[in-house]
């Protein structure tokens, strides 16, 4: 950057009549104030792109002119939302809690008994009946049935869970949860 108080002399000279623009083409006083300043600050950083000798005020009236016309042109692409209502319907749940919880859900699924693990995995996993797993597992609907809800009860109490709410807002999971009841 040159360091020639004249050119700095200049801007500060500019200011009055860049305030007058910026007023006049937003029509809003802290809006042009800003707008200055954001040409102020744009000038300075490419003031090696200046040229001596031409109109210093027709560059800096130029700055200001495109910032304003590049924020009206985002501005009209976004969304109005004073109330926050259309962002609250955007959000998304984290995605780094699913993957600690389903970390956490595999080291206590492991540590179920093989028994119930697989009764658990066939019913509620796989999508099974429970006379279809009692089939596979060679055992009684009433000892799968049992499995499974010893499963399920063991799993809560490992993972700190009271109730499938405990799960949070995901319907994915929640169903996920369900079936295997």
């Amino acid at each position: 950057m040159r360091h020639d108080p004249s050119i700095a002399d200049a801007l500060l000279a500019a200011v009055p009549s860049l305030r007058a623009f910026a007023i006049s083409l937003s029509g809003n006083v802290d809006r042009a104030d800003d707008l200055v300043q954001d040409t102020l600050l744009r000038a300075l950083s490419h003031i090696d792109s200046f040229e001596p000798g031409t109109n210093l005020h027709a560059w800096l009236f130029t700055i200001l002119r495109n910032l304003f016309h590049s924020e009206y042109r985002k501005q009209r692409r976004e969304v109005p939302d004073v109330d926050g209502i259309h962002a609250s319907r955007m959000a998304a749940q984290p995605e780094q809690s699913d993957r600690l919880f389903m970390e956490d859900f595999k080291i206590a699924l492991g540590r179920l008994p093989p028994d119930q693990r697989e009764a658990l995995l066939l019913v509620g996993a796989s999508g099974f009946s429970y006379e279809e797993a009692a089939s596979i597992c060679n055992c009684a609907v009433g000892t799968i049935k049992s499995r499974v809800n010893r499963a399920r009860t063991r799993l809560a109490q490992m993972l700190s869970m009271e109730t499938v709410d405990d799960l949070g807002p995901d319907s994915a999971m929640r169903a996920a949860v369900r079936a295997s009841g």
